[in-house]
């Protein structure tokens, strides 16, 4: 599945108006032409929250690989303080990833004194969000200040840069986003307006960059939901792109916000509008982005999944048989789409009265879905009328109640996404690498206990692109002897959740993907290393 350009669509040409307002920022007319007419921008009046949501300390979000002090470096064969230090913080085990923070490399920028006893250093997160950064920090200033020469200990925590961890020709709006969720139900009516919406402010009460994309432009539920002082979209006139507009920190990009409410247009064009909304907006640095997928798995979806390196799914249900259903055919599309779904909502499921608890629409869609297709986690969202309220009103629930019941649902929720987000980049990161010590490429597939090595050589033969392969005849291009034996890898990066792309020595750029390595001659004799 290839990384899709965003196309320029006549129908949303933006053309600004003749009169400039303030901060360079234009007021637009006759946009999204020809469909749509008279869509005005204001200029845009961003104001920074001050809400925090109450955070939870569960697992661990740490960088898989860090730099300062290289993965798999042994505190014996450094320097003796050095030595000491990095021996005391290898005490501390990432519970996610069961590997001690040295090994992995998550020690940043180390610095010490041993004669006055200072001691310094960074721990980076992969986002501001690791609910226990804060037991990270504690367990660090505490397993370094036992040594006895230690008299001062200053511990730093930072998270990396917002970065994709896919390759390939990604649209400029979307290159400094971390992660990219679905919430997604192939189904209208069962909440996925409302579970995205309070999924994406929970993750920014945890302390991470948040947008909100909703997708669905024949009837959009953001503009609903929240309740922005600046309630219209603006344009850049200069760069051609679209600025965001703001609520409580989270930017938010709807076709609700263009002025016109609800599209009338056939499904190509909706496909175009929905691509220049999400590729040209100006998301900037991202830890999450949220989108709030249309109903169905058409064309639209299909559309926003190719242009769109989607780091997984959630799929929102309600307990009906009908619901289970529809549901079903969205989990298989990201499943051929190689996109993970890391957890399920089921909404709607129940209600206390009297001291009883009732299902009024039966029970077990959801915990079908799990386990029918795999899904590691259930979600159960109670029917509460203040969470119907809250979506009327324009307040998520999580900000009009952060403790309730319905707040700590979304904020396991949130939880959840980061873990698996987590989890998911640390796996693709590393699936397929170049061993030079023992010139072979290792492979061990997301989601899968097999570590098997391939010949370099034989990886380059295998190459399916029209370059090695007639694309009409099916006649192969490429013979066994135009590729030598002693061929390398110069670069091996990941390119979504289904393939990598290696840049050869020989300057070719070969995308493989991961059905196809598992199908390639493995190699059975494995070479003794040999000095780097």
């Amino acid at each position: 599945m290839q990384l899709l350009h965003a196309p320029s669509w006549p129908h949303l040409s933006f053309q600004t108006s003749k009169q400039h307002s303030k901060g360079g920022l234009i007021s637009l007319d006759k946009c999204l032409q020809p469909l749509i007419a008279n869509c005005s921008f204001q200029p845009q009046k961003l104001e920074k929250s001050i809400w925090v949501l109450h955070k939870r300390s569960i697992f661990s979000c740490f960088a898989p690989k860090a730099s300062s002090v290289e993965a798999g470096s042994s505190a014996t064969s450094i320097g003796t303080a050095e030595g000491d230090v990095l021996k005391a913080l290898s005490q501390i085990i990432d519970p996610d990833f069961g590997t001690d923070i040295v090994s992995c490399g998550f020690v940043k920028d180390l610095l010490m004194d041993e004669a006055s006893g200072e001691v310094s250093f960074r721990l980076e997160l992969t986002t501001p969000a690791c609910p226990i950064k804060d037991m990270f920090e504690q367990q660090a200033n505490e397993v370094v200040a036992r040594l006895p020469w230690v008299k001062n200990v200053n511990v730093t925590m930072s998270a990396q840069p917002a970065k994709p961890i896919f390759t390939g020709e990604l649209p400029a709006g979307l290159q400094r986003i971390s992660n990219i969720v679905a919430v997604s139900s192939c189904k209208g009516g069962v909440g996925k307006s409302t579970v995205a919406v309070n999924l994406a402010y929970t993750l920014a009460g945890m302390g991470a960059r948040v947008g909100i994309f909703d997708a669905d432009v024949y009837g959009p539920s953001l503009p609903t939901m929240v309740s922005p002082e600046s309630r219209l979209l603006e344009m850049n006139p200069e760069k051609r792109t679209i600025i965001p507009t703001d609520y409580l920190g989270v930017k938010l990009v709807s076709f609700g916000f263009a002025g016109q409410g609800r599209a009338i247009m056939r499904g190509p064009m909706v496909s175009g509008v929905i691509n220049q909304l999400l590729t040209t907006a100006e998301w900037g640095e991202l830890d999450y982005l949220v989108i709030d997928m249309p109903p169905g798995t058409g064309d639209i979806q299909l559309t926003l999944c190719q242009v769109v390196p989607l780091t997984a799914a959630v799929i929102v249900t309600t307990p009906q048989k009908l619901a289970f259903i529809d549901v079903a055919k969205g989990v298989r599309m990201f499943s051929k789409l190689k996109v993970p779904c890391v957890a399920v909502v089921e909404n709607m499921c129940h209600f206390d009265a009297d001291g009883r608890r009732y299902y009024p629409f039966g029970r077990g869609s959801g915990s079908q879905v799990v386990q029918q297709f795999g899904i590691p986690h259930l979600f159960d969202l109670p029917i509460r009328p203040t969470l119907s309220a809250s979506g009327d009103s324009g307040i998520p629930e999580v900000v009009a109640d952060p403790q309730g019941e319905v707040a700590k649902t979304f904020q396991n929720l949130g939880v959840c996404v980061v873990q698996q987000c987590a989890k998911i980049r640390r796996q693709v990161s590393t699936a397929v690498t170049y061993d030079k010590s023992i010139k072979a490429i290792r492979v061990k597939v997301p989601d899968s206990e097999e570590e098997f090595l391939l010949h370099p050589a034989t990886v380059r033969r295998n190459d399916r692109s029209a370059q090695s392969v007639d694309e009409w005849t099916g006649e192969q291009k490429l013979q066994y002897g135009d590729i030598p034996e002693d061929i390398e890898p110069e670069e091996i990066r990941p390119m979504g959740n289904y393939a990598v792309s290696i840049t050869w020595s020989d300057g070719f750029n070969q995308i493989a993907p991961y059905d196809q390595l598992q199908m390639i001659e493995r190699l059975v004799d494995v070479p003794q290393p040999t000095s780097v």
